[in-house]
């Protein structure tokens, strides 16, 4: 029984650990427009190609290391706009949104779309590939 157990539970810490920070994206049918809670908190999907939402907590260490990678993308990809939000202060959106842990990052086209999500600090070279299917670099 107990080497059951054992095997159950490493089976779900891989399965959490292969799912951490992987950029969930919406198939064109099934982009979804903006929820009115990220509307609430001043998300305008057509004033940039793409905006990343960012919800965070004081005391995330990989939202920290998140919220730098995306304003080093910023500075190079001038169509993303980022919103950061602390979770804490916006708690009917949290739950809204259904965000159950930080940080979790909601993607949004210029259309209005809901064209990803992911939960976890994102893998740097899948957020990298997102933004700039979405945006593109300068040069």
């Amino acid at each position: 029984m107990l080497i059951a157990a054992l095997a159950a539970t490493a089976v779900l810490a891989w399965w959490l650990r292969a799912r951490d920070g992987v950029v969930r994206t919406a198939g064109e049918e099934a982009a979804a427009p903006v929820p009115d809670a990220l509307s609430r908190l001043g998300v305008r999907p057509g004033d940039a190609d793409l905006t990343v939402v960012q919800f965070s907590t004081a005391f995330c260490a990989p939202c920290r290391a998140t919220k730098a990678r995306l304003e080093q993308l910023q500075a190079t990809r001038p169509g993303l706009a980022v919103v950061h939000v602390d979770a804490e202060s916006h708690l009917d959106e949290v739950r809204e949104l259904d965000v159950r842990r930080t940080p979790t990052l909601f993607y949004v086209g210029r259309s209005g779309a809901l064209v990803g999500r992911s939960s976890g600090a994102p893998r740097p070279e899948e957020l990298t590939a997102l933004v700039d299917a979405h945006v593109g670099r300068s040069s």
